[in-house]
């Protein structure tokens, strides 16, 4: 079999997990893996400082990395949520790793970050709660033996956190039947009798959710169901510097998992990259100029999508080392989906904002002004 394309979080991170676990006291609430106070450490990071674990007798040392890059606060409220009996809802505008969040947050607190449902227009109530291994099913009828649990059944179980991604993107008949498993703790299997025919949720069960704030009135949730999260908005990366950093960590991890020889992007590249992300986004330059904001999401994942795609390009085509030119060949296809203005809009911040610096010949800001002739 071939090497896997992305290991899930609990995968990725062996040793820091033995490190934090191997340091745990304190108190862990039922069913969790690790303590409130070892989870927020494995999301935020050590901050430089190495923690001293045994494994297999050896003595060893590990850094804890910083995973996400926004409000530490928002990170606590959401642990805290999550030991509470109410699920926690995060909502915000797409690319602003809301997702990247619950995964690490189910990796930390269950040690299983696999338990997910993806929301969409055509999920159904099976495909969330059980199904049936149809050819038992016909030969001995209901039974536990035949029934083939979907991820809350799992979850309930187990006591574990099941992640509903893009969850206004499901029917209200999906959405709904959440609502007896997240206030009643329970699941009811009509077609089994007994004690086969419920779930009781076992201590550490719980529902992470994401949303869009773009998605708004698709599938709009029912006051009942809301009443049942906690919601908390995720807003974008407001820091230039740790935008930066978050674009530099991922696509060097992207690169690695892809087992492609390529050149890191340098960091004066870099800075051309985030700052029209930033900037575009905003409306505003850091310079204080009024610019036109793409009606696209000029988010954080996009531009990582867009420095791979650089560092891909120059190394398949170029000579190996990322140039600005490199970036605007690969920018249009980020920026201009749903409305062909915003090639107009691009255009008119390589004149506003980018076309100033280029003359001040600030770092490599003249070449990333010669390089326009690709926005098309």
């Amino acid at each position: 079999m071939g090497e896997a394309l992305r290991l899930p979080v609990e995968r990725r991170y062996p040793e820091e997990f033995a490190a934090l676990l191997f340091n745990d006291k304190d108190v862990k609430p039922p069913g969790w893996r690790m303590s409130p106070r070892s989870v927020e450490t494995f999301i935020l990071g050590s901050q430089g400082r190495e923690l001293e674990y045994e494994e297999g007798g050896e003595a060893r040392k590990a850094v804890i990395s910083k995973k996400f890059y926004g409000d530490d606060v928002l990170v606590q409220r959401a642990i805290v949520t999550l030991a509470s009996d109410r699920g926690l809802l995060l909502v915000g505008e797409p690319g602003t790793a809301k997702s990247w969040l619950s995964e690490h947050l189910s990796a930390a607190v269950s040690g299983d970050s696999m338990l997910a449902i993806q929301g969409s227009a055509g999920i159904t109530e099976d495909q969330i709660k059980y199904s049936w291994n149809y050819a038992m099913l016909l030969a001995e009828g209901p039974s536990k033996r035949a029934l083939v649990p979907a991820p809350l059944y799992i979850g309930m179980r187990d006591g574990k956190l099941v992640r509903f991604e893009e969850i206004t993107r499901t029917p209200h008949e999906v959405q709904d039947s959440l609502l007896s498993c997240m206030s009643d703790k329970v699941l009811i299997v009509p077609e089994l009798s007994g004690e086969d025919g419920s779930v009781l949720a076992s201590r550490g069960f719980n529902v992470i959710g994401t949303a869009n704030t773009r998605d708004r009135g698709v599938n709009e949730m029912s006051s009942a169901l809301k009443r049942r999260f906690n919601f908390e908005t995720v807003p974008p990366v407001e820091d230039l510097m740790d935008e930066m950093r978050i674009v530099r960590s991922q696509v060097s991890s992207l690169l690695e998992s892809s087992k492609i020889e390529a050149t890191a992007m340098g960091d004066d590249v870099l800075e051309l990259l985030v700052t029209t992300f930033h900037e575009l986004r905003r409306g505003q330059t850091t310079d204080g100029i009024k610019v036109e904001a793409a009606s696209s999401m000029m988010s954080t994942a996009e531009a990582v999508s867009v420095g791979l795609h650089s560092t891909l390009f120059a190394s398949f085509f170029g000579s190996r080392k990322v140039d600005p030119e490199h970036v605007v060949i690969n920018l249009t296809g980020a920026v201009v989906k749903e409305n062909r203005d915003d090639l107009k809009i691009l255009r008119n911040y390589w004149e506003v904002a980018v076309k100033p610096r280029a003359n001040k010949e600030l770092g490599l800001w003249k070449a990333y002004y010669k390089a326009r002739k690709y926005l098309k």
